[in-house]
């Protein structure tokens, strides 16, 4: 990640003075109007234990502490006291580098705080301040929250200290600076020119953003001066680009071509808008152009960079394997009990179901785990792993689409573990982009590493598989997938769709949620595409019908 240039000068800027006082504006139930007091003015001395000690205060916290102790940070900060703002928290020495920055490199003055209705122990407020840098000064205006808890030592009320409190944009290790941008500002267009904004495709905000940040230097753009998130290590691990929160003086952008297709990115950000935190990637299997992603979440790709387990649309990657070895085939008789018990593990199928003496193609099509699992004891650790590296091009992280991706996981794993990933479970990671390529393989032939932008843009070498399946295993593995959509549990999603086309549904099972995660993964014709929708339940119910509806559009 660039880091943005940091330039410190002296502060111009004071914080608000009303009749030589600074004043803090409340509004909200159980607030009021709030005056000004000393570190000391609002504390409760509280019982003292026989030893003359101060007993620890417990139990929830009341409405006078939540508002006493907001208000000691709130008025300290608006009033540009760090030690005592800093001090109202319950970690002083993160909070004085992040409340110094504010005005010394975000430059952000004349801060006026205002207090929402307190709900427990949150309280919201808006923020208003003046960014000034070398003579250009522009107001800022955000909402952020507060969360007052008890201090460990003594059970007072203290603020919850994290970077969000200070910016709802900040992580830890982040940082706030106005400067000129580093990076030029880009514009980047669809694949028939058109421009891509976040005002017309939402859910583009994260991509526009890594856009940005790897072609601006190159693109031929000009920086301006900008108010932005500088991410720090964790934020950079977890593949977060720097974002701009305020723009003082325009750069001049530079332009930036990706391959998405405007009808089918358009009908993407409508599908997704449809369901919560639903994602969605379809490309061209023919190239690995991406022609749409989309995503409920307007913060965070889950798309790109999503790491989840992917259920029984892994079983594509799994029925290769299996085929190749000679643990099953399409038309032969395949076991599928209720249940298999496997490295001290009793794996079931849904609802306990069984198959008697059925087809291994009616086991992939009714998503039979058992049928999966009962081959485990004839597999190495490392089989799945090499089958998804070697003919898939997953897990190896070395996928160059034009922005951060996380490329899929299968580790080598043993026992139950092992067992589990054959169905997407246990270790095994990943996300619509993924899965999206794994059924562009299955209909090409050949894995073709997606990508956004062209690699002659910037001369980036894709990624390759090392080998192909053989005839004989695609032909079988197409007409798994064909009769899932045609006739098992992607059918009703698929209808109408066929005859040149396949598809596999999946569900994952995440703790602590009530319901799976639902996955779907399909082509049709030279178009392939791969949606989940978290805890939403079956992937034939749930990502099936987005799917579905935009490989219906056709390219």
């Amino acid at each position: 990640m660039g880091k943005r240039r940091r330039v410190a000068e002296p502060r111009k800027t004071r914080p608000a003075v009303v009749g030589g006082v600074i004043a803090v504006v409340v509004g909200g139930a159980g607030l009021g109007g709030w005056a000004l007091f000393g570190g000391g003015a609002a504390a409760d001395d509280g019982p003292a234990t026989s030893a003359g000690h101060k007993a620890v205060k417990s139990g929830p916290l009341t409405a006078a502490e939540v508002t006493t102790a907001a208000q000691r940070f709130l008025t300290a900060w608006q009033s540009g006291k760090v030690p005592a703002a800093a001090a109202a928290t319950d970690d002083a020495g993160a909070a004085t580098a992040l409340l110094t920055g504010y005005a010394k490199d975000a430059r952000v003055g004349d801060v006026t705080l205002t207090a929402g209705t307190r709900s427990g122990g949150k309280v919201p407020f808006d923020v208003k301040g003046t960014v000034t840098y070398k003579g250009t000064s522009k107001p800022l205006a955000y909402a952020s929250s507060l969360t007052v808890v008890r201090r460990a030592a003594d059970g007072e009320p203290i603020v919850s200290w994290r970077p969000s409190v200070l910016h709802p944009d900040l992580k830890e290790g982040d940082t706030l600076v106005t400067g000129e941008s580093g990076t030029p500002p880009v514009k980047a267009f669809d694949r028939d020119g058109g421009e891509l904004t976040t005002a017309a495709y939402p859910s583009l905000g994260p991509v526009l953003d890594e856009l940005r940040e790897k072609y601006g230097k190159t693109a031929g753009g000009t920086a301006g001066v900008e108010l932005r998130v500088v991410r720090g290590t964790a934020s950079e691990k977890a593949k977060l680009s720097d974002k701009t929160v305020l723009e003082l003086s325009k750069g001049t952008p530079g332009s930036v071509r990706t391959t998405l297709s405007p009808k089918l990115q358009a009908a993407a950000e409508k599908k997704v808008a449809e369901r919560p935190s639903a994602s969605v990637v379809v490309l061209r299997p023919s190239t690995g152009e991406i022609l749409a992603a989309a995503n409920s979440s307007k913060n965070f790709n889950v798309a790109f960079q999503g790491s989840l387990a992917p259920g029984s649309t892994m079983k594509v990657v799994t029925s290769s394997l299996l085929i190749e070895k000679g643990l099953a085939e399409a038309e032969k008789k395949h076991p599928c009990p209720k249940t298999f018990t496997y490295g001290g593990w009793k794996f079931h199928n849904d609802d306990d179901f069984e198959i008697k003496g059925g087809t291994f193609k009616a086991s992939f099509a009714r998503s039979c785990n058992t049928a999966f699992i009962s081959q485990a004891k004839k597999l190495s650790n490392s089989d799945l792993t090499k089958q998804a590296q070697e003919v898939f091009g997953l897990s190896r992280n070395d996928w160059a689409i034009g922005v951060p991706t996380f490329d899929g996981s299968v580790p080598v794993q043993s026992a139950a573990q092992m067992a589990a990933s054959l169905i997407g479970q246990g270790g095994v990671r990943m996300n619509p982009l993924n899965m999206a390529s794994v059924a562009a393989t299955v209909t090409s032939g050949t894995f073709h590493q997606p990508y956004l932008v062209a690699p002659s843009v910037d001369h980036r070498k894709l990624a390759t598989a090392s080998r192909t399946m053989s005839a004989k295993t695609l032909a079988q593995l197409r007409e798994l997938m064909r009769y899932t959509a045609a006739y098992g549990t992607a059918a009703e999603a698929m209808s109408g769709l066929g005859p040149d086309y396949g598809a596999k549904t999946g569900s994952a099972e995440v703790d602590n949620q009530e319901k799976p995660n639902g996955w779907f993964t399909a082509y049709r014709g030279d178009l392939a595409g791969a949606g989940v929708v978290q805890a939403g339940g079956h992937g034939g119910d749930t990502a099936g019908p987005i799917v579905a509806a935009l490989l219906g559009l056709g390219a």
